[in-house]
């Protein structure tokens, strides 16, 4: 057994001082069977003691880092962003639309989830916003969200009863305990400004928004919930950590593409997953063919079946092709 994995891991340090004492003890005590033998007995009765307690302790610890490992495979937290594509106004509305839909869903599975940072068009859309979510099992529901949104209906401002089609991305980056990328200090520009918006005497007097720049990569980040710069700091750094870690992964998943058969889509964010048809009330995920109606109910936030059925499709790779009706 590795002790020192366990004792520089802050969940089992503590268990890992306790197992290193009860070797210590255990030494001891098969030294002293070995030198008395009038101790012998009680010593070798107290050393199954200290066995039995050792072994306790190294299940415990092996239980502490499995869960760990579990949790980074699909962490319950996430940084959901969303921006707006084709179609200008109609698209950043589309937008909104979609970020208070995911929030929505996150209040039915007591999540908490908070705004980091939003940029927002004259009509109250979204042109990009970004969004923390946090809770179990949040990035094992989600993660198939990334990719293109497209709504196919009739805007409010047009005056023919023409249908327009506008696109909006949605982006999952799960932020891990533990990163595989190292970012080199010297590559972060960072800037601080003052906060807009609510948040009292303190936000417009204070720099606490954070806008920090990876260089080498060009993926800029600005974080604004925090009410500290330092947390502003921490949070986008950790942004851009899981935006780097999404594109490593679309690039390994793009050389095996071949090998995914089975697999709900390509993982990116360029790929067309979903259309929300207003005329027809019909939205399609075009990754496994299937069908809902009632789309106000699921921008309301009913989105469970549709993630239901891309659960159900990983599983057993089949699933129906009728379309579900939702109830109000």
């Amino acid at each position: 057994m590795d002790l020192e994995l366990y004792k520089n891991n802050p969940k089992t340090a503590f268990l890992a001082g306790m197992y290193e004492k009860l070797s210590a003890d255990e030494a001891e005590t098969r030294a002293l069977s070995a030198s008395d033998p009038a101790m012998k007995e009680m010593a070798e009765h107290e050393l199954v003691s200290i066995l039995e307690q050792k072994s306790g302790l190294e299940n415990q610890m092996k239980e502490i880092v499995a869960a760990e490992e579990v949790e980074d495979e699909k962490p319950n937290e996430i940084i959901l962003e969303v921006r707006a594509g084709a179609g200008g106004d109609e698209a950043a509305l589309f937008a909104f639309e979609l970020l208070t839909m995911y929030q929505r869903y996150a209040e039915t599975k007591g999540w908490q989830t908070k705004i980091i940072d939003e940029s927002k068009n004259d009509l109250g859309g979204y042109k990009e916003a970004s969004m923390e979510i946090k809770g179990i099992g949040v990035y094992n529901d989600l993660r198939w969200e990334t990719g293109v949104h497209r709504v196919q209906r009739v805007p409010e401002t047009e005056k023919s009863g023409r249908i327009h089609t506008s696109t909006a991305s949605v982006a999952i980056m799960p932020i891990r305990k533990k990163s595989k990328i190292v970012i080199n200090p010297a590559d972060l520009e960072i800037e601080t400004s003052r906060s807009g918006g609510k948040g009292g005497q303190n936000v417009n007097k204070v720099e606490t928004a954070v806008r920090m720049l990876h260089k080498p990569s060009g993926i800029m980040v600005r974080a604004t919930a925090e009410r500290s710069q330092s947390a502003n700091k921490e949070r986008a750094l950790a942004i851009i950590l899981a935006k780097l870690e999404v594109i490593k992964a679309e690039e390994e998943m793009k050389k095996f593409a071949d090998l995914r058969s089975g697999q709900i889509g390509t993982g990116d964010r360029s790929e067309k997953i979903r259309t929300y048809n207003f005329p027809q009330d019909r939205i399609t995920d075009h990754r496994i063919k299937e069908s809902w109606h009632n789309i106000p109910a699921i921008l309301a936030g009913k989105v469970g079946p549709i993630i239901d059925a891309l659960h159900e499709f990983e599983k057993s790779g089949k699933t129906a092709s009728t379309a579900t009706d939702l109830d109000e």
